[in-house]
């Protein structure tokens, strides 16, 4: 590659985290855009359920072979051939309001977004090199958290004024100029070619098993998921318990996503080796204001508590993804990202299975209780998984490998 072509690598990830942010916030609004208007025209939260399964829902199912692509070919190209398939998807939904039309395009649209995900993460350490690496995380970080912030709210104003068409087809728009920008990025995405030892899908999955750091980081997160996913279901009960209504509601998402957002950016001064401290630091937060969320008698209260949640919960993005893409070798980085993803997506929808019969019978409060103390349970085992980092660490600065 000619060197006097290479984009910048503050340069680069900035442009990347545009793309992130044009492209999350056109498919936020218009996956939102597709609830309602699924829901408008069936009348039945039960075909809503089916639109968040197939699109949502399937993340888990298919991100984990997706990765696959990430690892095998040029992950800039993989992140231009999603966005535009994925474009090419919401064109088609642009052209029906019919649920039989919009389902299977927005199922075929999760599937097509599933490669870009697990192939971005895993090219930030070659486009922004080992010394930048956190800096850029925090910023992907935050730009995909203010896109998830934005997206819903953004969908819901444009569906109150036009048409599910026209957000559809403005989504269309977003996710090509994503890959426009992204075409604008020149450098190296992937590593060398390589003999890996590790094949297929299954690749991602065995690395996370034998590498002991990532499988208790895992563990930690299936534990925090079992409470935390519940209260995310509880969150529009929530409101209306503090008689809050629908606004309530909006203002406690935007609590938690402003806040999450600000926390990636403030992780930027995260130092390489520090993150174990900064997820066992976060976790205390995190189970602290989940309790105090449940035992708020004030809504203003509940709601300066979801902030601080969401300031921790960015921080954590940041410190996994370090962890992620600093242990495991290019050739199986992308694999591994879309195991790690998958299982959590997977968790998180049988958690929301759960809190559709959790929910309604101990109350919104007291659920977020639970998500407060199974927050603080997975707290031990990132104890845990900090004593295996710093083992790791002291073992290689010895000239050892522990694994």
């Amino acid at each position: 590659m000619d060197t006097h072509s290479v984009t910048a690598p503050r340069t680069a990830v900035r442009r990347l985290a545009t793309a992130r942010i044009i492209s999350i916030t056109g498919g936020a609004a218009a996956y939102t855009a597709l609830n309602f208007t699924i829901l408008e025209q069936t009348g039945s939260a039960a075909w809503v359920a089916v639109s968040m399964l197939l699109t949502f829902g399937v993340t888990g199912f298919v991100v984990p072979p997706a990765g696959i692509l990430g690892d095998r070919f040029d992950r800039r190209k993989v992140l231009i051939a999603s966005d535009l398939a994925g474009a090419a998807c919401f064109a088609m939904m642009a052209l029906s309001s019919e649920p039989a039309w919009l389902l299977p395009w927005g199922f075929l649209s999760a599937v097509a977004e599933a490669p870009f995900w697990s192939a971005s993460d895993s090219a930030i350490p070659n486009v922004a090199g080992p010394e930048l690496t956190t800096w850029a995380n925090s910023l992907l970080g935050a730009s995909r958290l203010a896109g998830v912030a934005i997206g819903p709210a953004l969908g819901g104003a444009l569906l109150a004024t036009t048409s599910p068409s026209i957000v559809f087809g403005l989504n269309a728009v977003s996710f090509v100029l994503s890959a426009l920008i992204i075409v604008t990025v020149h450098g190296r995405f992937s590593g060398e070619p390589s003999e890996e030892e590790f094949r297929g899908m299954r690749a991602g999955f065995r690395f996370l098993r034998h590498d002991r750091v990532l499988r208790t980081l895992l563990l930690a997160w299936i534990v925090f998921i079992s409470g935390m996913g519940m209260s995310m279901v509880a969150d529009a009960p929530l409101a209306e318990v503090f008689e809050a209504g629908s606004f309530g509601f909006g203002l406690l998402i935007t609590a938690w996503g402003g806040g999450s957002a600000l926390g990636a950016l403030f992780a930027r001064r995260m130092r390489t080796g520090s993150e174990g401290t900064w997820l066992v630091s976060a976790g205390v937060v995190i189970a602290a204001t989940g309790i105090g969320i449940g035992l708020s008698p004030w809504f203003a209260l509940a709601l300066t508590l979801m902030f601080v949640m969401g300031l921790a919960d960015g921080t954590t993005i940041v410190a996994e993804t370090n962890l992620r893409q600093r242990r495991a070798p290019d050739a199986v980085r992308s694999r591994v990202t879309a195991a790690f993803s998958g299982v959590m997506h997977l968790m998180l929808a049988f958690s929301y299975i759960v809190a559709a019969f959790v929910v309604p019978w101990i109350g919104p409060k007291p659920t977020y209780v639970v998500g407060g103390v199974t927050a603080g349970l997975a707290v031990f085992v990132l104890v845990r998984m900090k004593r295996y980092l710093e083992l790791d660490e002291a073992a290689r600065l010895e000239g050892g490998e522990h694994r």
